[in-house]
Order: C-alpha cells, then sequence, then structure tokens
C-alpha cells in the first residue's frame, strides 16, 4: 500500500514548518552547543528525524528506516569510494617520497612570501582540496608555509582563507555529487552552475589573500602574479565544469594555475622580496592579535634551493596527470560511458522503491518516489581514482605490499569521515522521503524573491556544522531544489548556491580550525583563529548571495 507525503500534517502551515525544523535544530544544537563528534550529532539526530517522521508526518516505520539506511549505501558508494579513492591516491605519493619533490619543486620557485602564499595556500592547497580534501590542504600547505618560515598562526590563517573556491569540487567534485544525488539534478548541471558561480570568487580569492598580507601597495607590486593565477585558476575551473563533469574542476585548475605561475615566474620578478619584518606590519590587515604574531618570521626548515630535474618533477606529479586524463575519459567521452555503463547494477530497494507518493504543491499530481540503488562498478569516478592508483604502483615503483597496507590504512583513517557522511546522506533521505524537506521548502518560499540571498547562506551554515560541503549539501540540496521550484526559479542555480555559499563556511568551521592550529602546532589558539576567519568568512558569504540573486533575476 502506497503512502501519500502530507506537507501540513498540523493544518497550520507555520507549525508544520517548525516540527520540520526540529531535527536541523537539534543537529546544530548538538554541534554547535554540546559539542558532539559529527558522526555521533548525526545518529543522534537521525533518531530525532524517525520519530519526528513517523509520530508528526505519519510516515510509516519501515519507510523511515528503510529511506536512512539507503540514503547511508548512497553515501558510501559513489561518494564515499570517490573519497577513499583519492585519499588512497595522495597516500601512496607520500609513501613513495614523491610528495616531497612535488612539495619542495614549489617551494623553490620564489622567496617572496607573497608568491609563496599564491602558489601554497591558493593553487597548492586547490590541488591538496581535488585530490583528498578533507582537512589536507589546510592541514599540508599550513605545515608548509609554517616550514618556510611563515608564522605559523599566519600560515593557518591564510590557508583557511585560500581553501575556499576549491572547495565545491574537492575530493573529485564529492560535494557536487552529493548535491545532485539528494536532489536528483544532472551532476554535470549541478557542476556548470557551480563553475558560474564561483568564476568571479576564484579570481579573487588570490587577490584578497595577499591584500590581507601585505596591504594595498604590496599587492599592487605582485599584482601581474595574481591576474596569471587567480584568472588561470578560475578559466581552467569554468571549462572543466562545464565541458569535463565535475569530478575534475580542481586538479586541473590548480595544475594549471601552478604551471602558469612557475613559468611567469620565470621571465618576471616584483620589485622587492617581501618578508615579514616589524616595519612590513600594516595595521588592519597583518594585526591578527595582541602580540603581533604575524610580524615574526620563524626559521625555514624546508629548503629553496632548485634540487630536482624535470623528468623528477613529472614524475612525482605523473599520478595526477594520470589522473585528469583517465576521469576526463569517464565523464567525457559517451563511447566510454556506454561500455562503462555495461557494468552497472539497479537495485529496486524492495519495501520503499515506488511505495511514496509525491503530492501537491511539490508536483502537479500523485507522483511515485522510486528507491533504485546504482552500483555502477566501472562507471563510478572512483573506479577511475583506483586505476589511476594501480597504474601509479609501477610509475612511483611501489611494493604491492605497501600498495596494499596504504589502501587499509586509507580504510582505517577515513573510517569516521565515511561514518559521517553515511549518517548524514541516511539523515537526508530521510527528511527527503517523508516531506519534511518539502515542508522546509514550502516554507521558505514564503520569503519572496528575497529567497536567492538567503540560498548561500543556508550552504554556509551548514558547511559551519558539519565541516563539510559534501554534508551541506545532503542536508539542503533537496529543499533548496524544492523551494527554488516552488518560486519558479531555476532549482539547479539554487541547489549550486549551496555549495558555492557552503564553501565560504569552510573556513570557520570548528573542524577546519581544528586541523590548521593541529598541523602548525597552535593548539589551543582556535578562538583566535576563528576571530581571524569570521570577517572573511562573512564578507565572501556576502558577496556570493549577491551573485546568486543576480543570477536569478537578471542573468
Amino acid at each position: 500500500m502506497n503512502w501519500i507525503q502530507n506537507y501540513n500534517p498540523l493544518g497550520n502551515m507555520l507549525f508544520s514548518f517548525i516540527v520540520a525544523l526540529i531535527p536541523l535544530l537539534f543537529f546544530f544544537w548538538t554541534l554547535a552547543i554540546k559539542k558532539m563528534k559529527g558522526h555521533i550529532a548525526a545518529l543522534w539526530t537521525i533518531l530525532i528525524a524517525i520519530i519526528d517522521a513517523v509520530i508528526i508526518f505519519h510516515m510509516p516505520i519501515l519507510n523511515a528506516i528503510e529511506s536512512t539506511f539507503y540514503g547511508a549505501a548512497n553515501g558510501l558508494w559513489p561518494i564515499g569510494y570517490v573519497i577513499v579513492a583519492a585519499v588512497f591516491l595522495y597516500k601512496l605519493t607520500l609513501k613513495s617520497g614523491k610528495f616531497e619533490v612535488m612539495k619542495n619543486s614549489i617551494a623553490s620557485l620564489t622567496e617572496d612570501r607573497r608568491l609563496q602564499a599564491l602558489l601554497i595556500a591558493f593553487s597548492f592547497g586547490a590541488f591538496l582540496e581535488g585530490a583528498a580534501g578533507f582537512g589536507a590542504p589546510v592541514a599540508i600547505a599550513g605545515a608548509l608555509l609554517a616550514g618556510l618560515g611563515f608564522n605559523p598562526f599566519y600560515a593557518a590563517g591564510l590557508c583557511l582563507i585560500a581553501n575556499t573556491a576549491p572547495v565545491a569540487f574537492g575530493s573529485l567534485g564529492a560535494p557536487i555529487l552529493t548535491a545532485a544525488q539528494v536532489s536528483g539534478l544532472s551532476p554535470e548541471k549541478v557542476g556548470v552552475a557551480a563553475g558560474d558561480q564561483l568564476l568571479l570568487l576564484s579570481i579573487f580569492i588570490p587577490f584578497w589573500l595577499i591584500f590581507i598580507m601585505a596591504g594595498w601597495k604590496k599587492t599592487i607590486e605582485v599584482l601581474p602574479a595574481i591576474l596569471i593565477c587567480g584568472i588561470s585558476f578560475a578559466i581552467t575551473q569554468f571549462i572543466t565544469s562545464h565541458y569535463l563533469g565535475p569530478q575534475l574542476p580542481n586538479i586541473a585548475s590548480s595544475i594549471v594555475s601552478l604551471v602558469c605561475l612557475a613559468l611567469f615566474l620565470k621571465v618576471w620578478k616584483p620589485k622587492s622580496i617581501y618578508r615579514f619584518k616589524d616595519d612590513n606590519l600594516v595595521q588592519g590587515h597583518q594585526l591578527i592579535n595582541k602580540n603581533n604574531e604575524v610580524a615574526i618570521e620563524e626559521a625555514a626548515t624546508i629548503e629553496t634551493v632548485p634540487g630536482y630535474t624535470l623528468i623528477q618533477i613529472l614524475t612525482a606529479w605523473s599520478p595526477f596527470i594520470i589522473l585528469i586524463i583517465l576521469v576526463a575519459g569517464w565523464g567525457a567521452i559517451d563511447f566510454v560511458k556506454n561500455i562503462l555503463n555495461l557494468a552497472t547494477i539497479e537495485i529496486p530497494v524492495p519495501g520503499l522503491n515506488n511505495a511514496i507518493l509525491k503530492a501537491k504543491p511539490i508536483v502537479d499530481h500523485l507522483t511515485p518516489y522510486t528507491a533504485i540503488f546504482k552500483f555502477d562498478i566501472l562507471g563510478a569516478a572512483g573506479s577511475a581514482i583506483m586505476i589511476t592508483a594501480v597504474i601509479s604502483k609501477f610509475i612511483l615503483k611501489i611494493s604491492w605490499k605497501t600498495w596494499g597496507i596504504s589502501f587499509v590504512e586509507t580504510l582505517k583513517e577515513l573510517r569516521i569521515p565515511l561514518t559521517m557522511i553515511a549518517s548524514v546522506l541516511g539523515l537526508a533521505y530521510l527528511v527527503n522521503y517523508s516531506g519534511m524537506s518539502a515542508t522546509l521548502g514550502l516554507g521558505l518560499a514564503q520569503t519572496g524573491k528575497l529567497f536567492p540571498l538567503f540560498a548561500p547562506l543556508l550552504g554556509w551554515i551548514g558547511v559551519f556544522l558539519t565541516g563539510s560541503d559534501a554534508s551541506s549539501n545532503a542536508l539542503f540540496g533537496n529543499l533548496q531544489k524544492i523551494t527554488g521550484s516552488q518560486m519558479g526559479l531555476d532549482p539547479t542555480l539554487l541547489v549550486a548556491a549551496n555549495s558555492s555559499g557552503g564553501v565560504t563556511g569552510k573556513m570557520i568551521s570548528p573542524q577546519s580550525i581544528a586541523i590548521a592550529t593541529a598541523a602548525t602546532g597552535m593548539v589551543g589558539k582556535e578562538g583566535n583563529l576563528l576571530r581571524f576567519t569570521i570577517k572573511h568568512s562573512l564578507f565572501l558569504v556576502a558577496v556570493v548571495m549577491v551573485i546568486t540573486y543576480i543570477q536569478a533575476y537578471f542573468l
């Protein structure tokens, strides 16, 4: 027997909206106030959401449980698979020692602190976000800057701010894939919309990063390098998101940005080499706290003298060059996709598939809600990454034993993040199948033409709470779609806005700040770091809000 969703179970839309909001408010309370670990908070929230769905929205309890497990399964495949494969490939470069070549080849390009920030915090950080995500950009790039002599506190702050534009396409497109998964939209179309929204932000972030460091005059001095870095990144991100799918934008744009800036630095030098000294302190820009920590340089622990041949550098970067080729083939060539899809198995979820009916005003007539698990063994982007890992084993000259140990280590390290992703996806699917997300969407639609301003803010809140753009999209992706549809706006735009707004919340999420302080030896100064990043986060989310509003009504 089919169950029909009821979007106003209490007979009063305001009260129904408040009741549908309870699980999200509870999630906020557990994370922001009770300081629970993310996966524990998500599991408790699922319990609250099931009670809400069954008692208030009269959802059959079996459907509630099944939709939760169905969502968790979609969190592990294909999203969790992509993340495991991406982190595994990154770990192989660490085990082989080639990652040191990658790091030092970048660090040796210049001794100017402004240019090092562009190369490492922005371009290399974006590469790490695309290849691994989950704190790797802040942890590795922050430690690298500190090793070059940056004050550790300042290195952490810069990397948090730099890790903005790349987040939407992090971990081989996991946030976009998640947004598409929960909203039922095409991941390619969501990726295109996000690429459009982030175009200006990707150009602006390098400028803003150096302006924070050095003030206006010193920023203008390296403006050519800033433009080369930002424009090459933004254009590549735009092109790849439009034509190669959501998996490649970060990897491709970061490598192009690094190469363009490196080549540019071969023929151009700034008027002076910028270093942090007391007389370089610019009030309002470099002053982070009362101790003037920014003004003091540390002793460098990383050598900046070039010591590698072109062959050594290309070998070190080769796994990610191969990755670009394979992922592009996986997503962009129809002939290849058709062959890979032959190995796809579709499994209808018993008792859930077509058992729930969507109703007016969400749809024009009663429409079955499908629940079919797609197990695309070869077609998933994670498979392209795993094949890259196999090829890289031979290029990097790693034994099968080390290869296998690295994979097991990756699974162990990611067990908590994977539990978090599965839990949040389970919660998201439960909220969607119960009709609670539709109730929230109908309520938010009452904000009228102002909603496109709030769409990115929802993503910002989601990333602040969960520390993950993918998790934020899981929470609010379908809500954005429903609200957009109710208002006659392009739902793809608003779903993408959730991801684009979320990237600006990454720098203030407790998870990111904890990683940053741990990586740079600044544990205990999380509050100082939050106070430094919060104003930049609010400014940047406001920029995305305005961009989304203009796109919604004027473009």
